[in-house]
């Protein structure tokens, strides 16, 4: 076969600086494959590229796949940190049980993961100038025309180099409540990483940044008054010395970074709530921000409802709340304070 070898393990020259959130073809990916029988071969890692799928492929026709998002860094000594891989992998299990698809093991996962972003070394970002994101994927890629399972299922895995989410490291976002589209119900699929949940929310997103406005809160499918998410990340209130999110009750995705806010937050003396916030609530809040894995933590400066607008003043629109999760949580993952919570795991 193939012998993957390459002269240096040298960072790329890439302009670090002017790094975005956008995609970097890169040297490697990743590639397993799962037949009738239910087990994952063991997977190999081929160069970056196109995938060849039949016209027919389950996810294609029927949209039966998941996928993930994770994050490698670069410490000041130059080894890679990963921020709770096990995590996405039981997320993945968890989604592939909703929408009929057989998991590779959070062993393999895990260790997918780290071959994959070991191959592709030297794409890690600099300390301190973005990190290294990881996508796996789990497709239905076998042939199948009525709607069923598919019979062949493919577990894919590439990674880009991003910068900050937003420029600025942590800037203010301007949100907009939707009321009309939702982006998920109850019994529906809005709490697993499913593909189809990020298309229907493309439209409500892109009439909202016409507007001026980063993304979109949306409401709950039943009430239309509790907070549920925004397009790709979870939401918190703040109030006084509590902190409010919305609760997981299916509809919403259980964020990783949404997990690890709550217990650093706790860990700092908040009291952190999980349960319904409605939208009065959010208006009166002291501070507002979202968690996700590409923002890791995004204050909000504005929120607009129903064509009325409320500022957070923070110091230049960030929250003092906001601030110091942001720090605790970034400094953690880049290896810069001491893991307490047992979090990261070094690649050597």
């Amino acid at each position: 076969g193939m012998i993957l070898t390459r002269e240096t393990d040298d960072i790329v020259d890439l302009d670090w600086e002017n790094l975005g959130f956008g995609l970097v073809d890169t040297d490697f990916m990743y590639m397993a494959k799962c037949g009738p029988d239910g087990n994952f071969s063991n997977g190999e890692i081929l160069p970056f590229g196109p995938i060849a799928l039949s016209p027919s492929a389950g996810v294609l026709n029927y949209g039966q796949g998941l996928f993930e998002g994770l994050k490698a860094y670069r410490k000041t000594d130059g080894y890679i940190l990963l921020f709770r891989p096990e995590e996405n992998a039981v997320r993945m299990k968890n989604g592939s049980d909703r929408m009929c698809m057989p998991a590779p093991s959070v062993e393999q996962f895990v260790d997918a993961v780290k071959q994959t972003v070991l191959a592709n070394k030297r794409w890690v970002p600099p300390t301190g100038k973005g990190s290294l994101y990881i996508r796996p994927l789990l497709i239905g890629s076998g042939a199948i025309l009525g709607l069923a399972p598919a019979p062949e299922y493919t577990f894919l895995i590439y990674v880009s180099p991003v910068g900050n989410y937003f420029k600025e490291g942590l800037a203010p976002i301007n949100l907009i409540i939707e009321d009309n589209f939702h982006r998920a119900a109850p019994g529906g699929t809005g709490g697993v990483k499913t593909i189809g949940n990020y298309a229907s929310v493309l439209k409500a997103q892109r009439t909202a940044k016409e507007k001026g406005y980063s993304d979109v809160l949306y409401l709950d499918a039943v009430h239309n008054k509790y907070l549920e998410e925004v397009s790709s990340c979870n939401i918190f209130v703040v109030k006084g010395n509590a902190i409010s999110t919305p609760a997981i009750e299916g509809t919403i995705l259980p964020g990783i970074t949404r997990k690890s806010i709550i217990e650093v937050a706790e860990s700092k003396g908040y009291k952190v709530e999980e349960r319904h916030v409605s939208v009065d609530e959010l208006l009166d809040a002291d501070e507002v921000f979202c968690t996700g894995t590409a923002v890791v933590v995004s204050p909000v400066g504005s929120i607009t409802y129903k064509g009325k607008r409320v500022e957070y003043d923070g110091n230049q629109g960030v929250g003092v709340v906001s601030q110091q999760l942001y720090t605790s949580l970034t400094s953690l993952q880049m290896g810069h304070t001491e893991d307490r919570m047992g979090w990261t795991v070094q690649l050597n």
